[in-house]
């Protein structure tokens, strides 16, 4: 199926989006749809609303989780943010849960339900734990079929770490600078994190999968893998035709996916 005919279904594709603040969330979203700009958010009647005004009441729990943020730059994807939840309060997390129920339910047209969640998780020093909003949400939320990709962002962090250790043993800069990503990779990896994540007897829905991103604050940043792994990740065919048409960062998987598909 060609994309103008599944867009003639699903106009647009919809990603919940959620994480503390300062996770980098609206930064990933901007090198996602290729823009500096910030977003235009639309109440659930379509109505847009003056960021200012929602910026005000900095309290938790004001923000709407319905509200649609749009980049103009690519209106075809429509974000959900749950600023907020990371305050970890039961109403808080209600809120989250019975949003992902009702855009997950078969008796909503597929176009409007979310199509994947992305679950920001910082790995700066100081949040390395799991918050307790965290762990709520991966051993109480039932995300039902949509998919869930979580996104451990400011990973070098963890490469500064093992740069400065390597440098305490008397490591050259140069041959530490080579070893401290591989480094923090294996410590990651034999870390809590993913433990936690893929632990089925305590997990509702264990993730689909993770990625680890570094340096998306910088001009060059490459947010591919995160492209990739969310093609990979959706099991609806017409889904996946849909985001791969709808993402313009990543031309080489447009080709693969119209040859394979």
């Amino acid at each position: 199926m060609d994309a103008s005919k599944i867009r003639q279904n699903i106009d647009r594709f919809r990603i919940l989006i959620i994480g503390r603040a300062n996770a980098g969330k609206t930064t990933i979203l901007k090198r996602v749809c290729n823009t500096r700009e910030n977003p235009e958010i639309y109440n659930s009647a379509g109505e847009e609303i003056d960021p200012a005004v929602l910026m005000a009441p900095r309290e938790r729990g004001v923000h709407d989780i319905e509200n649609e943020m749009v980049f103009q730059s690519n209106p075809g994807f429509v974000f959900y943010d749950s600023r907020g939840f990371e305050a970890g309060g039961q109403s808080e997390f209600d809120k989250v849960k019975a949003f992902i129920t009702s855009r997950s339910t078969e008796r909503r047209s597929l176009g409007d339900r979310i199509h994947v969640i992305w679950y920001c998780i910082p790995m700066d020093e100081d949040s390395r734990s799991f918050t307790e909003a965290e762990v709520k949400f991966f051993t109480q939320c039932d995300t039902g079929n949509i998919a869930v990709i979580v996104l451990f962002t400011k990973f070098d962090a963890l490469s500064d770490d093992e740069f400065a250790e390597l440098i305490g043993k008397g490591v050259s800069r140069k041959d530490a600078e080579a070893l401290a990503p591989q480094h923090a990779k294996e410590a990651f990896e034999n870390g809590p994190q993913l433990k936690l994540l893929y632990n089925r007897k305590g997990n509702q829905r264990p993730p689909r999968c993770h990625i680890c991103l570094a340096d998306m604050d910088k001009d060059d940043a490459d947010c591919g893998i995160l492209i990739e792994c969310t093609a990979k990740t959706l099991d609806d065919d017409t889904l996946k035709q849909m985001f791969i048409s709808t993402q313009r960062t990543n031309v080489e998987l447009c080709m693969r996916y119209a040859v394979e598909m």
